[in-house]
């Protein structure tokens, strides 16, 4: 009935905002620990702990650099819109139409077979027909994925990642890359200058106080984030110098000829180009490069 539909429409509609702000949650968790971290390390560290003003002044500078550069690239982790198939790999008017009205599906792939000849489409699915998606009505370009998240397809999507709540793939990659190693940068850091307050503490060689318990836990985190991190910023840098994607390196790309996972490798210098652009004094700054 007419109401049952209504009533289905409001629940799908409830869901899905519920789904958008629950996927915040990861993000907010990061922020809240990165904040935390701020205090424990200006404030209880730097400005109740160290005694040595030179001391004190050098690791401040240090440490806002790092921070600087970390929240910038998360924020363009997850601020970056994903980008998706530009006009001329959507079904035109006529072509939607013809789409439509034909039953038989190997008509269908022949349609579609004839309109990605004007395209520079070069893989194929599985099944060697033509990569289209039915909720975007859009012929995918090669690398490109429909995110069920993002609802939309992806250029050269790698993963939906919960923790920047964002798509990664063609848009983002290089900030995704850097967050990753800025991040370990922001952890050692933090790491290799509290050490010594670590042991103080340890030792009760400083007195207790509520320092002691954010000194000593900023050291467990900060060990405890680097370690993670090193091995999926490991695994990253191998995707980069292989010219491949996370999707791709779980199910390598089907050509016209069959599979190969190296399709894409155009060496390692050019894999890296194609990442973080050709301008090199750019490579390590978020900021968008072809």
């Amino acid at each position: 009935s007419l109401a049952e539909l209504r009533w289905n429409m409001a629940l799908s509609r409830g869901l899905r905002c519920c789904q958008r702000v629950f996927s915040w949650i990861p993000v907010l968790i990061i922020t809240a620990v990165v904040l935390w971290s701020y205090y424990a390390y200006v404030f209880e560290l730097c400005l109740f702990t160290i005694t040595n003003t030179l001391e004190k002044v050098a690791y401040l500078l240090l440490f806002h650099v790092c921070f600087v550069m970390f929240s910038w690239t998360y924020w363009k982790s997850i601020f970056t819109p994903p980008a998706s198939p530009c006009k001329k790999f959507q079904l035109s008017y006529s072509d939607k139409q013809r789409y439509e009205m034909e039953d038989r599906p190997d008509a269908q792939k022949q349609i579609l077979v004839e309109i990605a000849k004007k395209l520079p489409i070069f893989t194929r699915a599985q099944s060697g027909a033509i990569r289209f998606c039915d909720r975007c009505q859009v012929l995918k370009p090669d690398r490109c994925h429909h995110c069920s998240v993002c609802e939309m397809c992806v250029l050269k999507m790698d993963h939906h990642c919960p923790w920047v709540n964002n798509c990664v793939g063609f848009s983002n990659y290089k900030f995704f890359l850097l967050f990753l190693a800025y991040s370990m940068v922001y952890c050692i850091f933090i790491a290799a200058t509290v050490f010594q307050y670590f042991l103080k503490f340890w030792e009760g060689v400083l007195p207790n106080g509520p320092a002691k318990f954010h000194v000593l836990f900023l050291m467990f985190v900060a060990l405890m984030f680097f370690v993670s991190l090193m091995f999926l910023f490991g695994y990253h840098c191998w995707l980069v110098a292989k010219n491949r994607s996370t999707l791709e390196a779980f199910s390598a790309p089907f050509f016209a000829n069959g599979p190969d996972k190296n399709g894409f490798n155009v060496g390692m210098r050019r894999n890296l180009e194609q990442v973080f652009g050709e301008n090199r004094r750019l490579w390590f700054i978020p900021v968008f490069t072809r």
